[in-house]
């Protein structure tokens, strides 16, 4: 299993509106790319000062179909039209699933 992780912050002007934007359009993807195996997002839960406003992680049987999600038009203009007009940040990461005993 391929496994990608990013976490966001919004820019301090974000509104609350265009932060569900982006969550809605992020929860309709994997009913648009059949490729995702498992998709998780949410919003921070505000425990820890600093963290990272909101994450998806998203799961995929091979690098070739995160490629698929990666370059998919629907997600490509969710994130020219609803993600970068407020991102602040971002940090990603993507690896191959390991089993840990």
């Amino acid at each position: 299993m391929f496994r990608h992780v990013v976490l966001f912050t919004w820019v301090a002007g974000a509104t609350e509106e265009q932060k569900a934007t982006v969550e809605a359009g992020l929860r309709e993807l994997p009913g648009v790319i059949p490729e995702i195996r498992r998709y998780d997002i949410g919003a921070d839960a505000g425990i820890n000062p600093g963290n990272y406003e909101f994450a998806v992680v998203a799961d995929f049987d091979s690098v070739e179909d995160y490629l698929v999600y990666r370059d998919h038009p629907v997600h490509r203009a969710l994130i020219a039209d609803a993600i970068r007009p407020i991102l602040a940040n971002r940090a990603a990461v993507q690896y191959e699933v390991q089993g840990c005993p």
